[in-house]
């Protein structure tokens, strides 16, 4: 039979007073666990606090030997308590001693004590310590009591985030919530960031738990939920959410949660046991949090970021918070960590402040992955977790290079990349030293090196790196980061600014290539499936002629008489190559009659990104002054892995023989229609993949600025024609052959290169 408890609010009253009370720390947690142990009619009271090093230490107690306090220790996993902090579950037992996991500590003198209920202490889902209640007499604790614990527990899961706290803290050690973690994703792009977290969709901070009024808490939590639920009804009930896509799912998986039975009961559960309508999410949403992320389901464990969403929508709706933290505030070497994000909502953030991305998910070659090189950012992804568990203001370290995240590193791990820092900068200031030299191999073999462009920011850099000129300007980034579609004269300004700042460098550029994962928020476009092979790129300006032709004529007019090289991007068919050329004729034609200047020469281009174009290179080569590999499209077509999904983008090496023999095949049928041929791709900036490209062929590499000083240092201590001859020989063999990436890395070594 359940022990009659004095019931939680009254529980809750007592403690918010007496955290307000003028106490020591260890006074005013032995009040609170002498409160709790009062309320719940129990012998004992205890509460143990999970430390950095995975130990369950006594912080408290009311009923065990006083001296046990701090020096009582269990291990994650070891006892009841361990148990409970290692599967983030209540347990209640009858007659505690005959359970198979109890240890016993005969310092804390609890060999009478039968009846046993211990709760996990969460936040974030994350155990930070036990809160624990024992009776002499053997019984049962019910659903009740189990409730009012766990309720409890929350404040104190707060009060463990309290600066207050940290003097209870042993000189040396740490508690659990603030140790130092790492995580294992995939870099980005290289370097090292020293910084500061900020959340780029940071999570409400609830500040008032304890109700004062039940019934008006439950009104405002129905409240909340009506409006939340009117407000996903509404963006189900737009035209671009009809079809079935990601984004509608998604939707749906809210909509479904936010009507779902069980968890509305929780919340009022909660709030009944005497929790706010914002606390009582905090508190379920903890509970849930705990579950899904120990569920070996996969399916379970992506839902879990659906329902993290859900209970922030909320949690605004209850507390009135739009935006917590402006994009312009940003702190002095800010490290933006998101689960994900989309190239314009990197490009919104003042980049004179900002050093590294982190993303929980994210492939390297997405599109906000290539605006954070472009913008010479340091940038992580696949980060598993680390938004729940990153606090604004933590410090962190981001290692691009290893694809590692440093989160509250040790200061001797701070000292090391300190090191690796200064060691970076040894090595800029090296590359800055080669800026001039011709990128020429040993043996002879001249290298074209170019910019890959989207910023006019990025073009000063041209003079650092000693790159040749641009070779991909992408002019979509102007459209994605404005709020309206750019004017005629706005897009002649940029493009002008753009030739301006190349002092005279040749300059590449793309048109506007939307679609897929580059969206433009005032164009309004119907929700596809694959949108990657959808309506996008050159498709859409070929179908909305209007945005083409003022493009176009915006870039011939910027020309103000000079040279002009115009690429079009996602050629599937000869015939789009040739209809682009027909709008580019009628426009320069247009310009004649109006007695204003026409380029002094106009060059046309191609980017092969689509497989089916191999097979009309013979239509599209004599009709082209120049083409373009665009390797990131291309290897997702090639191999059917979208790029932006990290569980097939990283499964194809794509510089393995079906993908290499695809590009020795365009280097070939460039060189024989003597079209001048560039790579624009990730690829070019990698140096074993420019050492593949250069053993097939290719001497013009257009990359991202940070990576002109490696290539450029490969080329000049580079033999090339023995390796030219090794691949080629490897390409023969085919599959009996050792992989491309083994054999240059073997060529590499010989030849003392750094890869």
């Amino acid at each position: 039979m359940a022990i009659a408890i004095s019931g939680p609010r009254v529980l809750l009253r007592q403690l918010r007073e007496t955290m307000a009370e003028p106490l020591a720390p260890q006074a005013r947690l032995d009040k609170i666990v002498a409160l709790i142990a009062d309320n719940m009619r129990a012998d004992v009271c205890s509460f143990y606090v999970l430390r950095d090093d995975g130990a369950l230490e006594l912080f408290a107690t009311r009923g065990l030997a006083a001296s046990a306090v701090h020096m009582t220790t269990l291990r994650l996993g070891e006892g009841l308590v361990g148990l409970i902090a290692a599967q983030a579950e209540p347990l209640s037992l009858e007659n505690a001693p005959a359970h198979p996991a109890f240890a016993y500590r005969p310092e804390t003198g609890e060999d009478p004590f039968l009846a046993f209920l211990g709760v996990p202490v969460l936040r974030a889902g994350q155990t930070l310590g036990v809160l624990v209640v024992q009776n002499r007499n053997a019984h049962l604790y019910g659903e009740d009591e189990i409730e009012a614990m766990l309720t409890t527990a929350t404040l104190l899961a707060e009060m463990l985030s309290t600066a207050d706290f940290d003097a209870l803290i042993k000189p040396g050690q740490d508690i659990d919530l603030r140790r130092p973690r790492t995580f294992n994703g995939t870099g980005f792009t290289e370097g090292v960031a020293l910084g500061k977290v900020v959340l780029h969709d940071p999570r409400v901070v609830v500040k008032n738990f304890v109700a004062e009024d039940t019934e008006v808490e439950l009104g405002r939590l129905a409240r909340a939920l009506d409006t939340l639920r009117l407000s996903i009804d509404d963006m189900l009930s737009h035209g671009d959410m009809q079809s079935l896509t990601d984004h509608r799912e998604i939707l749906e998986s809210y909509r479904m949660f936010a009507h779902d039975r069980g968890w509305v009961d929780r919340l009022t559960e909660a709030i009944n046991n005497g929790l706010t309508a914002e606390a009582s999410v905090e508190r379920v949403q903890n509970d849930t949090r705990a579950r899904m992320m120990r569920s070996t389901d996969p399916y379970i464990k992506d839902r879990l970021h659906d329902l993290d969403d859900l209970a922030n929508r909320l949690l605004r709706v209850l507390t009135g918070d739009g935006e917590t933290l402006g994009k312009k505030e940003l702190p002095e070497n800010a490290v933006l960590v998101a689960r994900n994000m989309g190239p314009a909502d990197l490009l919104e953030y003042d980049r004179t402040r900002l050093r590294a991305v982190v993303l929980e998910e994210g492939a390297a070659i997405s599109h906000v992955a290539i605006v954070a090189k472009s913008l010479g950012l340091v940038a992580v992804g696949q980060a598993e977790n680390i938004v729940a568990l990153s606090e604004p203001g933590d410090d962190i370290i981001v290692d691009g290079q290893g694809g590692v995240v440093h989160l509250r590193p040790s200061p001797d791990m701070v000292q090391v990349y300190v090191d690796k820092v200064r060691l970076g900068a040894k090595r800029r200031a090296h590359y800055l030293e080669l800026k001039d030299k011709p990128a020429v191999t040993r043996d002879g073999v001249g290298i074209t090196i170019l910019h890959n462009s989207g910023l006019v920011d990025d073009l000063p850099m041209l003079a650092d790196t000693g790159a040749v000129g641009v070779g991909l300007f992408r002019t979509e980034l102007q459209f994605m980061i404005a709020s309206h579609l750019p004017r005629l004269s706005e897009q002649i300004d940029l493009y002008r600014e753009a030739i301006r700042l190349t002092e005279g460098k040749p300059i590449v550029f793309r048109l506007l290539d939307i679609g897929g994962d580059k969206v433009i928020p005032y164009l309004r476009a119907e929700a596809e499936e694959n949108p990657a092979m959808g309506f996008r790129s050159l498709r859409l300006a070929l179908d909305r002629p209007g945005l083409l032709r003022i493009q176009i004529r915006a870039l011939l007019q910027a020309a103000d008489g000079g040279p002009m090289k115009i690429l079009v991007p996602m050629v599937t068919d000869a015939w789009e190559f040739r209809a682009t050329k027909a709008v580019v004729a009628k426009e320069v034609e247009r310009l004649r009659n109006a007695g204003m200047k026409v380029p002094s020469k106009l060059e046309l281009g191609a980017m092969i990104e689509v497989p089916s174009l191999l097979f009309e290179l013979d239509q599209v080569l004599p009709e082209a002054d120049f083409v373009s590999i665009g390797s990131n499209d291309l290897v997702m077509f090639l191999t059917a892995a979208d790029r932006a999904n990290p569980r097939v983008a990283k499964a194809y090496d794509p510089i393995a023989l079906p993908r290499l023999r695809a590009l020795r095949h365009i280097v070939d049928m460039a060189r024989r229609y003597t079209v001048p041929l560039t790579m624009c791709g990730e690829l070019a900036g990698r140096p074993v993949e420019a050492l593949a490209l250069m053993s097939i062929g290719m001497t013009r590499l257009s990359m991202s600025p940070p990576a002109v000083g490696p290539i450029k240092e490969m080329i000049l201590g580079l033999e090339l024609e023995p390796i030219r001859a090794s691949v080629s020989a490897a390409l023969l063999e085919g599959a009996s052959g050792p992989s491309i990436r083994d054999l240059l890395r073997d060529w590499a070594e010989r030849q003392g290169l750094m890869l």
